[in-house]
């Protein structure tokens, strides 16, 4: 065992390509590492090559146990989750004693309920990290990152999109929103960007096409669900006709940061990484 890092990291994995591209960067620091995916979540492919089990989203007793069995320390959760309705998680005894923990919190948005989880894993002797602690090259840089850059109209958009989306955070409703115009095409909620992308894509106005805006929320707990782009994010833009993407500079999480500008360069769009403050006080990059 590192004597730099004493104990295992261990990844809560959601959905997708990260919780393994965090655990491999782990690896390559010289960490032990153990992934517990969630069931219906966590992806087989992705977990596969590392230490690994399954457990259910309620099960927290077994998690806690696995997690201690195998040394977990440090921990960092990754990759997306749809949060099920109270009836469906079905929290064992430790859940339920984990829920009342978390009080009303249970019942508020997303980012509410992430940071009243974190609160009680560090309450239970874990650190819980960012996935951008263990991997900081996956944050989206500031500054245009593509071969295209946004023209005034397009500027205006962001600025529009800063707007709202700021107004959806500070709700705890989403990260995300798609302007075109000055018309708000679509905005971010439980069904997450690739699903508001291709919504957006029948609602698409004649002329200059819109921009996908993704920023943290106001007052967010980064350590966990940060806003995340990558290819696939990119190729969705292109087939709902958007011009490109404006993102959290810092604070945006690249699933594959050089396929990703690759992809939008490709696709002939831009890609932007904003400071929203600075943004809204007539700022461009």
């Amino acid at each position: 065992m590192s004597a730099a890092f004493p104990g295992t990291l261990g990844v809560l994995a959601g959905g997708g390509p990260l919780p393994g591209q965090v655990a491999q960067a782990a690896i390559d620091a010289g960490r032990k590492v153990f992934l517990l995916g969630f069931h219906g979540f966590a992806e087989p492919e992705v977990l596969a090559p590392f230490p690994h089990d399954y457990v259910r989203l309620g099960a927290a007793g077994r998690i806690l146990e696995l997690l201690r069995r195998h040394d977990c320390r440090d921990l960092v959760m990754v990759g997306p989750v749809r949060r099920p309705s109270l009836l469906a998680l079905r929290p064992d005894a430790e859940g339920a004693r984990i829920l009342a923990r978390i009080g009303r919190a249970a019942f508020a948005g997303d980012d509410g309920v992430l940071a009243a989880v974190v609160r009680v894993l560090g309450e239970e002797g874990f650190t819980v990290l960012g996935a951008h602690d263990v991997m900081g090259a996956m944050l989206g840089p500031e500054g245009v990152a593509s071969e295209l850059s946004p023209d005034v109209e397009a500027w205006r958009d962001i600025r529009r999109g800063v707007q709202v989306v700021q107004a959806l955070g500070a709700a705890d409703v989403g990260q995300g929103c798609i302007v075109q115009q000055g018309i708000v095409l679509a905005v971010e909620a439980i069904e997450g960007t690739d699903a508001m992308i291709a919504r957006a894509e029948g609602l698409a106005r004649p002329g200059l096409g819109g921009v996908l805006v993704k920023l943290v929320k106001p007052g967010q707990e980064r350590r966990a669900d940060l806003p995340t782009i990558g290819p696939l994010t990119v190729l969705g833009v292109q087939k709902a006709g958007l011009r490109g993407i404006a993102y959290e500079a810092g604070g945006t999480i690249f699933t594959d940061r050089d396929a990703t500008i690759r992809a939008a360069d490709q696709a002939g769009l831009f890609l932007v990484g904003i400071d929203p403050l600075q943004l809204l006080n007539g700022e461009d990059f």
